[in-house]
């Protein structure tokens, strides 16, 4: 089954300094059909506006990825950490037992990416964050673990789900392929560019929910990046 949720039917809150479009139950925006899935409990459309951002607040027991599309997001929490991540990059946040945190858009252009929150494998994990190049120059259709928790994924940025995020970078006619284990399911988004998923169509930054299918074939029909995200 695939299930298309267009952009303009996704929630959304605008805050003038953040416009941000929730794919799920988030904040003031409340759907009981849409509480998730799977483990996967968030999917924020997020644009920044420079200079602004999120102050000091705390997380636990979540793993929470940044997909940066444009701009850049500076991290810091209390555990010392601090750091810059920009477009094409990824960033992982093990909030565990707990962590405070605040991002903010320090640059000069509105910085636009895509918060993941995945419910942890377990409570009491050691909070951590991490961030990690993902070039996408000379990757090809080729769909590349980003975070991970998942065997085999060496390369990806570490997270406490058994779930995987890939990104691929296409262009117009390119296509991939990725094959789901009995029982799993993914969510799927285009960065940038229309889709098809399977020969239905999604636009560009549309929410594709997918179940019980075993192989999926993603085609682009304009130039643009797409992520996916393999859940138990």
């Amino acid at each position: 089954m695939i299930d298309v949720t267009p952009l303009e039917d996704l929630g959304h809150a605008d805050h003038g300094w953040l416009d941000a479009r929730h794919h799920f139950s988030f904040a003031n925006y409340y759907d009981p059909d849409r509480m998730g899935f799977g483990p996967l409990r968030v999917w924020n459309d997020d644009v920044i506006k420079p200079g602004k951002g999120f102050p000091m607040h705390p997380h636990a027991d979540m793993e929470i990825i940044t997909y940066l599309r444009k701009g850049e997001i500076s991290h810091e929490d209390n555990l010392g950490n601090k750091g810059v991540t920009v477009a094409g990059d990824v960033q992982v946040m093990s909030a565990g037992t707990g962590i405070v945190h605040s991002e903010y858009n320090r640059g000069e252009v509105d910085t636009e990416l895509f918060q993941i929150w995945i419910e942890t494998d377990r409570a009491g994990h050691e909070p951590r964050w991490d961030a990690k190049k993902f070039p996408d120059a000379g990757r090809g259709a080729v769909l590349e673990p980003l975070a991970s928790g998942r065997k085999g994924h060496d390369d990806a940025l570490m997270i406490h789900q058994d779930a995987a995020l890939f990104g691929a970078t296409l262009e117009v006619g390119d296509s991939v392929t990725h094959t789901l284990e009995p029982g799993r399911r993914a969510y799927v988004v285009a960065v940038g560019g229309a889709i098809t998923i399977n020969g239905t169509d999604a636009p560009a930054r549309a929410g594709v929910a997918v179940s019980d299918e075993t192989d999926i074939v993603i085609v682009a029909k304009e130039p643009g990046e797409v992520v996916l995200l393999d859940l138990p």
